[in-house]
């Protein structure tokens, strides 16, 4: 069997057609999807009808599970969390600032899955950044003053009691199961441009919110530097818009891309179920 594949026309992302999700893979069809994921670093998979067990299924034939630090797995799974946002809630919008997934650990996922089990009839598209094109086209001013440069990354900003998603945040009423911990102060460095380890092409790795600060600069200096890698590499030329039907499986490379979500779906249940690929 060969699966049908159709590029977004952006500058990553593509459409897979031609398999049942559902389904055991076989191995030659399972080299076929990852070939596709590491070139078009983005693939969705609609018009699946997947359970919580087929969503696993697919996950572990990409690596073993990643470590979800922070977030509740639903009732009776360790590896899936829900993405869900009620009606009627006032909350800020979850990951809705650009961020490679967990970046703050030792080693972060290879990827995410995420697949639409409600989505409203409208807004709530997913935004990504190609982060490969973005270092291949980066101008060599900036790119002379992040090679070799090592990143601090941490989660203390987002998910530590006094963080955006903290205690605060949970005592207003937030649907998601989001566990504030004093762990999310813990740091980790990672160059901040790379080479992929299975693709070999140059990478960014992580953006300003996880990206606390650049080892060996400090102060103004730091600062300018985060803030002029962040608006090169979510400038537009390298992103994809993904827009979300019921039944669609997305993956993404989390050692290629930057995403963000978006809104604009006031008064709609939300709900998505999510799987990390580990390391």
């Amino acid at each position: 069997m060969n699966i049908e594949v159709t590029a977004s026309g952006q500058s990553c992302g593509a459409e897979v057609r031609g398999v049942d999700l559902s389904r055991e893979l076989a191995p030659t069809l399972v080299a076929q999807i990852r070939e596709a994921w590491l070139q078009h670093q983005v693939l969705s998979f609609p018009g699946q009808s997947l359970s919580d067990d087929d969503l696993e299924r697919f996950t572990l034939c990409f690596g073993p599970f990643g470590d979800d630090p922070f977030i509740a797995p639903i009732t009776g799974r360790k590896h899936i969390i829900a993405v869900q946002r009620d009606a009627g809630e006032t909350t800020s919008l979850f990951a809705e600032q650009w961020h490679s997934d967990w970046s703050f650990q030792a080693h972060p996922p290879q990827g995410t899955c995420l697949y639409g089990v409600t989505i409203p009839p409208t807004g709530g598209d997913t935004l990504f950044a190609d982060q490969v094109a973005a270092a291949a086209a980066m101008p060599k001013s900036l790119r002379d003053k992040l090679e070799g440069k090592r990143a601090v990354h941490s989660a203390i900003m987002g998910y530590s009691p006094a963080g955006i998603l903290g205690d605060a945040d949970k005592a207003a009423g937030r649907s998601m199961d989001i566990r504030p911990s004093d762990d999310a102060a813990a740091t980790q460095s990672h160059l901040i441009i790379f080479s992929h380890p299975e693709t070999g092409r140059d990478s960014i790795l992580g953006t300003v919110g996880y990206m606390i600060g650049i080892e060996g600069l400090e102060g103004e200096e730091e600062r300018a530097l985060l803030t002029e890698l962040y608006e090169w590499q979510t400038r537009e030329e390298f992103r994809y818009r993904h827009h979300w039907e019921q039944g669609t499986l997305l993956m993404w490379d989390n050692r290629a891309v930057l995403h963000s979500a978006t809104g604009g779906y006031e008064g709609y249940n939300r709900l998505l179920h999510r799987t990390t690929i580990g390391a």
